[in-house]
């Protein structure tokens, strides 16, 4: 045997060596020994573990049975990994992957990554009370290992949210294209809830540019603070919200914002469009009836440099001037319907009285003349006009609505043949 006791400038070497070998060897049994103790145990814990979850975290007691059962393998699964990590260290396994592989997929997808990190918690909880006691090393090995299930957790829920933001933006870019094509089919109210649409109302579709740095998450935020939800869509240069009323939980300040004017909401969304001309669609009751608005929309953003002052945002049908001269169907139908049809119906004297009163170049004085009143009675009348239908003549830029309404309305009919017939030189007889 070798001395231990070593003088002044003796070798250490063979006493240390000795004494480097019995720790080792304690080491390597105590750690086998606490291996066999946790391998004894570890159908305890896991028990003991899903019995902590029932009493402490309701949403574990609301799941379904199968879903239970299968929190309590991935619970198992942990144990297990740990007790191959505590006897390798060194080997550090995919722990995310062993220990949720025993997990069906669809529980990956309703179980949150708060509640995951919840699951880690409590199960450390009942392993550290258990083995406290027993040794210091297993329950540091234990928390360094809860530590890097976490962070592994985290990973895992990393990953697939980007994976799922990817997805979710080309689906909503499929959405809005969808919209604004009007080719919508039998699968777009899906494809609408799968990207977690909280709209429940009315519709408007917002066109602009494209900021150069386009921050789509501010945009989503101050949506929310208007009590609307949108779905974005970029096109090259162009970018185009769809913007619904919805009832959102994330709306803070506690204003009744629910009922703003589309208008009001469009001006508050400006800032998030690129410079140039924004235009705002007409609202339509439902999601599905976007392409409507979208139609306008793109339409008036087509022609909206034709108005010199603009407004930013401008409304869809103050453009319908221009619209209608750059061949929009829609435009025109619509300044029949809503200027020349309703006048029409209303009184005949309006209409000529409205003719007369464009025609002299706004002059009430040259109107009283040719229609042989007095100049009250065609202020009174041109009253009646903005009454039926909502746009008062005396503006410049009304006026120009309202003579392209009826320009548009007069075209085929009968007072229009008489006035052209009315205009001609008879031909002389040969």
């Amino acid at each position: 045997m070798t001395d231990s006791t070593v003088g002044p400038g003796s070798p250490r070497t063979t006493g240390g060596t000795g004494s480097d070998r019995s720790s080792g060897t304690d080491a390597a049994a105590e750690k086998a020994e606490t291996l066999t103790w946790l391998r004894r145990i570890s159908g305890d814990l896991a028990t003991a573990t899903i019995q902590r979850l029932e009493e402490t975290l309701p949403w574990y007691a609301e799941m379904p049975p199968a879903r239970r059962s299968a929190v309590g393998l991935v619970a198992q699964a942990g144990i297990t990994s740990f007790l191959q990590w505590f006897e390798e260290p060194a080997s550090t396994p995919a722990i995310a992957a062993d220990i949720f592989a025993a997990a069906p997929r669809e529980l990956l997808r309703s179980v949150s990554l708060t509640q995951t990190l919840q699951l880690v918690r409590v199960t450390v909880e009942v392993m550290e009370e258990r083995v406290a006691g027993r040794s210091e090393k297993v329950r540091e090995a234990m928390l360094s290992y809860s530590r890097e299930v976490a962070f592994a957790a985290a990973d895992v829920y990393a990953r697939a949210a980007e994976a799922r933001g990817l997805w979710d933006a080309r689906l909503e870019a499929l959405v809005v294209d969808s919209i604004l094509t009007g080719e919508a089919d039998d699968e777009l109210p899906s494809r609408i809830a799968a990207l977690g649409w909280h709209g429940h109302g009315e519709v408007a579709v917002l066109v602009g540019t494209t900021p150069p740095q386009l921050d789509v998450d501010q945009v989503r935020r101050t949506a929310r603070k208007l009590g609307v939800d949108v779905l974005i869509g970029v096109q090259g240069s162009r970018l185009v919200l769809v913007v619904g009323r919805a009832d959102l939980p994330a709306r803070s300040g506690g204003d009744d914002t629910a009922e703003l004017p589309f208008p009001e909401i469009a001006k508050r969304l400006e800032p998030g469009f690129g410079s140039g001309h924004l235009v705002l669609g007409p609202a339509v009751p439902a999601l599905v009836d976007a392409g409507q608005s979208a139609r306008a929309a793109l339409a008036g953003f087509a022609v909206a440099r034709a108005w010199r002052h603009a407004p930013r945002p401008v409304e869809a049908d103050d453009l319908l001037p221009e619209r209608a001269l750059a061949g929009d169907a829609v435009a025109k139908q619509t300044l029949v319907d809503r200027v020349y049809r309703p006048l029409q119906a209303h009184s005949a004297d309006l209409v000529a009285t409205l003719w007369s009163y464009l025609d002299n170049g706004r002059s009430l004085e040259a109107t009283a003349r040719e229609l042989y009143v007095h100049p009250n009675t065609v202020r009174y009348r041109l009253k009646r006009v903005s009454e039926v239908i909502g746009w008062d003549a005396t503006g410049p830029r009304e006026a120009l609505i309202l003579q392209t309404a009826l320009i548009l309305g007069s075209i085929g009919t009968d007072a229009t043949r008489r006035r052209g017939l009315a205009g001609r030189r008879p031909v002389p007889a040969r």
